[in-house]
């Protein structure tokens, strides 16, 4: 568990104890503001100081997260709430933050249930790397995940993209087929998010925004062009947000990410995380073996004898060299 903070306020933030306090949850965040529902009220609400104050100390770039269960106060004068309490969270989706806030944790969505990585078969192209870097994100935050491959109509039989959805279903990965322009695979898609709070997470281009507005008409989400000269998409969505489901549950639509970067892993770790390598971890010669250039080591005989796929082992390689130099987040 993510250990929010539930401390109790302070009588030099808070005047009078006895003002109105109301619990809801963070359904949209602008980094400034945060849209808190309280049963059928959206209340616009600030965070208080000390939150920011904890969330430098604990090198992050967010206090609160969409997803986070809060305690707010209201303000007489205009009607907007002061989020004076985060509860404890019981799940967590996180990711190394990038740009000029490089190396924090940027926490994407608390409290979710299940977390989609969204990618295009092709405008732009599927990235497992990205893939495979949420897929680790997710397991080590106990978070249940899965693959929706998007604008499946421009397949057009592409045998990478078979080979990499048929790597990922043998594994045990649900793996969704859909297309948002066609209308293929939304009702098994709104099936999986139905009752539950999810996530979807992936680049800007690959529709997340009109998969949503095509589960979901009524959100009219905003949505972007992909550059055919350089197969990327704009940003469209620009703070993660909340919706409900119709028939029960919620989603959060996020940013485009182009990277996705791992969190506080270290690299003797990482392949425990790597699900069709842990069968051969006991069986190398060497405890400390990172299955990278060591004799007797289980995992590359493996590799050579067809039981682990050789783009898994080279994404591995890529995370393990990224977390060893210190670098990960460079999304290769």
């Amino acid at each position: 568990m993510d250990n929010a903070s539930t401390s109790s306020p302070s009588p030099a933030d808070d005047a009078a104890m006895d003002d109105e306090l109301l619990e809801g949850v963070v359904t949209r965040s602008t980094g400034s503001w945060y849209d808190v529902q309280v049963g059928d009220e959206s209340i616009p609400s600030r965070v208080r100081g000390k939150f920011r104050l904890e969330q430098e100390e604990a090198d992050q770039t967010n206090p609160v997260a969409v997803g986070d269960r809060v305690t707010i106060r209201i303000n007489d004068d205009d009607g907007t709430g002061m989020i004076v309490d985060i509860h404890e969270r019981e799940t967590k989706l996180s990711r190394r933050a990038a740009g000029r806030r490089a190396g924090q944790e940027h926490v994407i969505v608390a409290n979710v249930d299940f977390a989609w990585a969204v990618q295009s078969v092709r405008m732009p192209r599927l990235n497992a790397g990205f893939i495979d870097r949420f897929l680790i994100s997710a397991d080590m935050f106990d978070v249940p995940a899965g693959i929706i491959l998007n604008k499946i109509d421009l397949l057009n039989d592409d045998p990478e993209v078979e080979d990499i959805e048929a790597m990922y279903r043998e594994l045990g990965y649900p793996v969704l087929r859909t297309s948002a322009t066609e209308g293929l695979g939304i009702d098994p898609l709104r099936e999986q998010l139905e009752g539950k709070i999810s996530v979807v997470a992936g680049p800007s281009g690959t529709g997340k925004s009109s998969l949503l507005n095509a589960i979901e008409p009524g959100l009219d989400v905003e949505t972007g062009e992909v550059s055919q000269k350089t197969e990327k998409g704009k940003h469209t969505t620009t703070f993660a947000e909340l919706h409900p489901i119709s028939g029960g549950g919620f989603i959060v639509d996020t940013p485009g990410i182009r990277e996705f970067g791992i969190m506080e892993l270290h690299p003797a770790d990482l392949a425990h995380f790597f699900v069709e390598f842990v069968p051969y971890l006991d069986d190398c010669k060497f405890q400390d073996c990172t299955h990278d250039h060591e004799p007797g080591c289980a995992v590359k005989r493996a590799v050579d004898d067809g039981g682990i796929h050789p783009r898994r082992y080279e994404s591995y390689l890529n995370v393990l060299y990224s977390l060893q130099e210190g670098e990960e987040g460079l999304g290769r």
